[in-house]
């Protein structure tokens, strides 16, 4: 019962907006966040795509040490790890199920933890570089990089509506409280108030959903009020916006370390 009260407590509603809130907008005190975002986008651009092609086992290692590295420098949220934790090990789970029922046997589950190294490496690599990045600079780079400005636009505007949506799915939770009945009896292993939360979870996501698209339509026709379509297709202004973006010291470093990271990490495949 204490631990089930600890648990309860830690991932609170509250916790949990906070430690999101903190990742999406916390990341300016890091070492990677003070990097230019054009930094972590090209670095996240290699780690996102080349694992894939990857199968020696000392390059898959070392990247893994290098993205735990990563997520220590960018002070990724608990939470945040535990999520992804559970996340790959359920997807593993599942695949090895899968396999097991279409005549597989043990030997599966080799290349199914190669497999997890892989998404682990990957996603770490996001992790740590999206909690780095400022939302408005995350936007200006993706515009100074070519992207159009109706894409960079919406990424800063998920940005900026994720405190509104939270403090909506939070009022619709506690509506819902407010209007059942809770169970009288906790069950074994408290598997009853489990499925009652659970049960609110799932009923929050179409209200929500609904008046999302409905502040949706309400920002669209405000932005074409002030004049949004014209703006974005004016070179000028995408030039003025993004003026404030420079190659530092700090950058140039960042990436010659890695770059030379990377070639070591292939080096020792060969020879080994």
């Amino acid at each position: 019962m204490n631990m089930y009260k600890n648990l309860t407590e830690k991932f609170s509603l509250e916790y949990i907006k906070g430690e999101l809130l903190k990742t999406a907008y916390g990341g300016r005190g890091t070492y990677l966040g003070k990097l230019d975002p054009r930094t972590l986008i090209i670095w996240y651009g290699f780690f996102a795509i080349v694992p894939w092609f990857i199968h020696n086992k000392i390059i898959l290692v070392s990247f893994l040490v290098l993205m735990l590295g990563m997520t220590y420098l960018a002070k990724v949220s608990p939470m945040i790890l535990f999520v992804l934790g559970i996340g790959l090990l359920s997807e593993v789970g599942v695949l090895f199920l899968v396999s097991m029922l279409f005549g597989g046997d043990l030997t599966s589950v080799e290349p199914m933890f190669w497999l997890t190294i892989k998404l682990a490496v990957i996603s770490l690599a996001s992790v740590a570089v999206f909690t780095s990045l400022d939302p408005e600079e995350f936007s200006d780079a993706l515009l100074r990089m070519g992207v159009p400005a109706q894409l960079s636009f919406s990424v800063s505007y998920c940005y900026r509506i994720l405190p509104t949506l939270m403090e909506e799915f939070h009022k619709v939770i506690l509506s819902y409280r407010l209007r059942g009945k809770a169970p009288s009896k906790a069950g074994f292993l408290y598997w009853r108030s489990i499925v009652y939360y659970m049960k609110i979870l799932i009923l929050s996501f179409y209200p929500l959903i609904l008046n999302g698209a409905k502040r949706s339509r309400t920002t669209v026709e405000a932005l074409e009020t002030k004049g949004f379509g014209g703006v974005t297709s004016n070179q000028q202004m995408k030039q003025l916006k993004t003026s404030y973006f420079r190659f530092r010291k700090t950058d140039y470093t960042f990436l010659s370390v890695s770059v030379l990271y990377i070639i070591t990490s292939f080096t020792l495949s060969i020879y080994y």
